[in-house]
This record gives C-alpha cells, sequence and structure tokens, in this order.
C-alpha cells in the first residue's frame, strides 16, 4: 500500500490478503464504510460511498494498489450513502441484488431532483450552523457542516447511476488468487441487504447489517427479527474480520452485540409505556450516535403497536 495516500473521506485499512477497508471519516463525504477485494486478475469494490468525491479517491486508490482496473462494484443496498457514488465507476459492471435495483430506481430520482433544486436551501442551512459554531465551538457542528458542504458541492455533477446487472441470491466471483461469494439473506436493515464474504481470508463486508460501536439505524423498512436471524445465520461463517457499514472494522463478537441490541430493544419497546423515558443500557452506553436510539425504541413501538 501507499503510505503517502490520505483521503479526507475515508481511511484505508489493509485486513487481509488482497482485502482493504475503506472506514469513512466524520465530516468527509463518504458517511458509510467501503471496500475493494483484490482477486488477482479482477477487483471488487463494494459500496460506492455518499459523493462522488469520495468514490473518485476508493477508485484512485484501488487501482493503484491492484494495478488494474475496478471490474466489479456492489450495491449494498438502496440507501444514499451506499450508492450514490456509483456514477464513478460507470465503465465497471454495477451490481446489486434485484430488489436493491427496483429500490434505487424509483426512490432515488426524486431525491436527487429535490435535493439539486434546492442547493440554496442547503447553503442557507450551512450559513445558519457556522453562525451557531461561531456561538458554541461546538466541534459536532462543525463535523456537520463539513459533510453537508461535501453534499453540496456533490450536488451540480451528481447523476444516479443504477446497477447494470442483478442478482438473487448468491453470486460467486472466482479470480486467479481468491475468490469472493456475494448473497443475500433478504431484508434486515433494508428491503433486501447483500453481503460479501471471502472465505480464504475470513473476511465479511455486511453493509448496514453490521454497525460497530454505534446505534444502528431503525428506518421504516427493518424488520427486526428478519435482521437477528440474517445476523445468526451469518455467524455460522467462518469469519476473522467484519467491515460493518458503520464504525470500525471489527469481529463475529460485534455480530453477537447487535444481536443483543435489537433483542434488548424490542424487549424494553415491548414493556415500557409510550412516553417513557428511556436511558441507553450501559452495555450500549459509549456508542456513538446515541440520539439514533430513543429513534429506535419509537420505531420498535411503532411495529409493536401496529
Amino acid at each position: 500500500m501507499n503510505d503517502t495516500f490520505c483521503s479526507k473521506h475515508f481511511k484505508l485499512e489493509q485486513i487481509g490478503q488482497g482485502i482493504y477497508a475503506a472506514i469513512a471519516k466524520e465530516g468527509g463525504g463518504a458517511v458509510a464504510n467501503a471496500g475493494f477485494v483484490d482477486l488477482g486478475d479482477k477487483v471488487i469494490i463494494f459500496d460506492t460511498f455518499n459523493t462522488q468525491q469520495a468514490s473518485k479517491d476508493l477508485k484512485l486508490i484501488a487501482e493503484k494498489i491492484t494495478n488494474r482496473t475496478v471490474t466489479w462494484v456492489v450495491n449494498s443496498h438502496w440507501h444514499g450513502d451506499h450508492i450514490r457514488g456509483n456514477q464513478t465507476f460507470k465503465d465497471s459492471t454495477i451490481i446489486s441484488s434485484q430488489i436493491t435495483s427496483s429500490k434505487i430506481r424509483d426512490i432515488h430520482p426524486s431525491r436527487f431532483s429535490q435535493q439539486k433544486n434546492d442547493i440554496q436551501g442547503l447553503e442557507n442551512y450551512i450559513q445558519s450552523l457556522k453562525d451557531k459554531l461561531h456561538q458554541t465551538n461546538d466541534t459536532n457542528i462543525q463535523c456537520q457542516i463539513n459533510f453537508l458542504s461535501e453534499v453540496k458541492d456533490s450536488l451540480p455533477t451528481l447523476e444516479l447511476t443504477l446497477p447494470n446487472q442483478t442478482f438473487h441470491n448468491e453470486l460467486i466471483f472466482q479470480g486467479t488468487k481468491r475468490c469472493a461469494r456475494l448473497f443475500t439473506l433478504g431484508g434486515g436493515h433494508s428491503y433486501c441487504d447483500a453481503m460479501l464474504y471471502i472465505p480464504e481470508e475470513k473476511v465479511i463486508f455486511m453493509g448496514d447489517l453490521l454497525f460497530v460501536n454505534c446505534h444502528p439505524t431503525f428506518f421504516e423498512e427493518p424488520n427486526p427479527v428478519k435482521w437477528s436471524t440474517i445476523l445468526k445465520k451469518v455467524k455460522e461463517l467462518e469469519i476473522d474480520v467484519t467491515v460493518p457499514g458503520h464504525g470500525p472494522t471489527g469481529t463475529k463478537e460485534d455480530i453477537s452485540k447487535i444481536i443483543d441490541y435489537i433483542s434488548e430493544l424490542t424487549a424494553i419497546a415491548e414493556n415500557s409505556y409510550q412516553d417513557e423515558d428511556i436511558k441507553i443500557p450501559e452495555i450500549f452506553r459509549d456508542w456513538r450516535s446515541p440520539e439514533i436510539y430513543q429513534q429506535n425504541i419509537k420505531h420498535l413501538r411503532e411495529l409493536t403497536n401496529s
């Protein structure tokens, strides 16, 4: 690896032979994690970040390290912080599950259009945060300003680039040095979540099915029961290193922690009152994004009562 490489969007970490995790930096244009695998004669990128600025850095370093062009790009699921950098890889084969491809096609065009038509509104909001920063000197506000500025810079040239190949359950990539298995067990975090497993190196890229040391996000679509079931099946694989959608690289133990998190929150949601203020359990208190916890409780209560 080139030690002089540095991106303001992500930190590059070698996690196996020919396998690299790109861990998002706070305030950059990545937001979610990504990575790449050198199969020997071909290269796979896993997820493309939230902006084309970040994905360009990823493409640059992947091609520099492997000394070949990117062959395949995987979109783990449809959420923007995993697919908005797709346009950087127009010359590669972009792959997702059929469901993920449909969701990208159906949901993102209006979102992109709305954001492009309101760049001035975003600029005004960034300015209001800068004014607030002068009064408070809050580092969290500075991170938010940096992140929103990256989004603003991406919008004028942002193009929706859809996957051009889909799969249903599993796809095997065979290279001259190693193979990789792309597979989905259905939807847990999103409508459909795909993972990339490199068996020889015991490494798995899990997208947002896994968060490490930060609260996972439960939006409208997650199914906590299915999510937990998927994680229990993944735990049966031989795994030394896990790459989450958010947070640092982890181990199989971090999969267990999310299973416990889902179980604990589900029990709290079922056995607490609607307006009851629930304190974060000690085991999850040091995790990043604590504000997500209350949102998750609220969502699980709605699921329980529906």
